[in-house]
């Protein structure tokens, strides 16, 4: 199996060349010039020095965001091209899965840290487990999201690590930028990746290219869009020039594909377009979907037990986070519902901090705790109960 790999996300511009389990090649260059002046020439040379037949590459891969959205357009426009030309598909790896994985097999948590401006960072945690499939001759580590990719304040991502209470390392240009403030907010063993490992590689998005692919994680290029997890600058000026429609309505069978792929983006275990039309087929589940500026954003929604108000699911996508979307979900939910629903309970993930703060603003309490109850990756559930007086 031969991959093409490129990353053009942040200010490293790199591209790979790998073959089965052997890295051909790799040319990064971290220095002024513009992506869209250095990907294709990089790719050209070393095209050109391992005698590459582009009709042998069996996909292209690429960093799919976060990152620069500049950056992640010119990578994005650069593999749709190939995709097309040479009729194979994309490999869409989150940036932030690429930083993580080249400190493959740490017992340590890995946090990459990208400067994401505005006194904000892009971000993940992730730690290493033996996979099942070890069969002792020689372990296979999974790297599992402990926190998903986020945009969040360095305050936050700290406070969360924390909480997992387990020694870090910590990667990406974001890290040179926050020292100081990391040093004054973590409480826990801490260390900074080395020179080597502390930038965007192609090598190492080839590497989970492999992987992806046997797992048939794939796309085809004219269904591919880079992964931005806010709104570019030119869109927060149109919005603010021209005001943002916020609307919260019932679901319906129209929304539940680009509701399962917004669920697809944020949860490791996500429902599927079959699931959501199940729900909203049954009488005592209610299901809502916000919308922004006519674009379903976020969904929220419950099964209605005899008056026991079972919330299943809430979700907003990554770019409309901490804009208050999650609130306005659940209190359209209870007030669409007012008299019909005596409690309302759910679960959490015991690490999601910012569901739980938002679940305990609005009077949920915590009332019991399910170990190991997540999986990909394991974790306790929280339960959560509100009691309508």
């Amino acid at each position: 199996m031969k991959v093409i790999a490129l990353d053009s996300s942040g200010l490293v511009a790199s591209v790979a060349i790998a073959e089965d389990e052997i890295l051909v090649a790799e040319y990064n260059i971290h220095y002024k010039k513009t992506h869209s002046q250095t990907l294709l020439p990089m790719l050209d040379e070393i095209r050109r020095m391992t005698a590459l037949d582009l009709d042998t590459v069996d996909a292209i891969a690429l960093a799919a965001g976060p990152g620069s959205f500049t950056g992640l357009r010119i990578g994005s426009a650069t593999v749709k091209a190939f995709g097309f030309a040479l009729d194979i598909p994309l490999v869409e790896i989150p940036t932030l899965d690429g930083l993580a994985y080249q400190l493959y097999g740490t017992g340590k948590l890995v946090c990459p840290l990208m400067d994401a401006r505005r006194n904000q960072v892009y971000t993940a945690v992730y730690g290493f487990a033996l996979s099942d499939d070890s069969d002792g001759k020689a372990d296979s580590f999974e790297m599992n999201a402990l926190v998903p990719q986020c945009v969040v304040p360095i305050e936050e991502i700290a406070a969360m690590i924390n909480q997992l209470n387990s020694e870090v390392i910590f990667t990406g240009d974001g890290v040179p930028i926050y020292t100081e403030q990391l040093s004054a907010l973590v409480k826990v063993p801490y260390h900074f990746a080395p020179a080597h490992l502390n930038r965007q590689r192609a090598a190492s998005l080839a590497a989970l290219a492999m992987k992806y692919i046997k797992e048939g994680k794939t796309v085809d290029a004219a269904k591919h869009v880079p992964l931005y997890f806010r709104l570019s600058q030119a869109e927060r000026v149109k919005a603010s020039e021209n005001g943002t429609f916020l609307l919260i309505r019932p679901m319906t069978e129209a929304d539940v594909e680009e509701i399962s792929v917004i669920e697809s983006r944020i949860f490791s275990m996500p429902w599927k377009a079959a699931d959501f039309l199940e729900m909203i087929s049954a009488d005592f589940a209610h299901y809502y979907v916000a919308e922004v500026n006519g674009k379903p954003v976020g969904a929220a929604g419950m099964r209605n037990i005899s008056g026991d108000g079972q919330i299943t699911n809430i979700l907003v996508d990554l770019p409309y986070r901490r804009c208050g979307i999650g609130q306005k979900l659940l209190e359209y939910m209870f007030n669409d519902l007012e008299g019909k629903v005596e409690m309302y309970s759910l679960e959490v993930r015991a690490g999601n901090m910012a569901a739980i703060q938002l679940y305990e603003k609005m009077g949920f309490k915590a009332v019991g705790r399910r170990p190991d109850f997540y999986e990909a990756p394991v974790e306790d559930a929280l339960i959560y109960h509100w009691i309508l007086s």
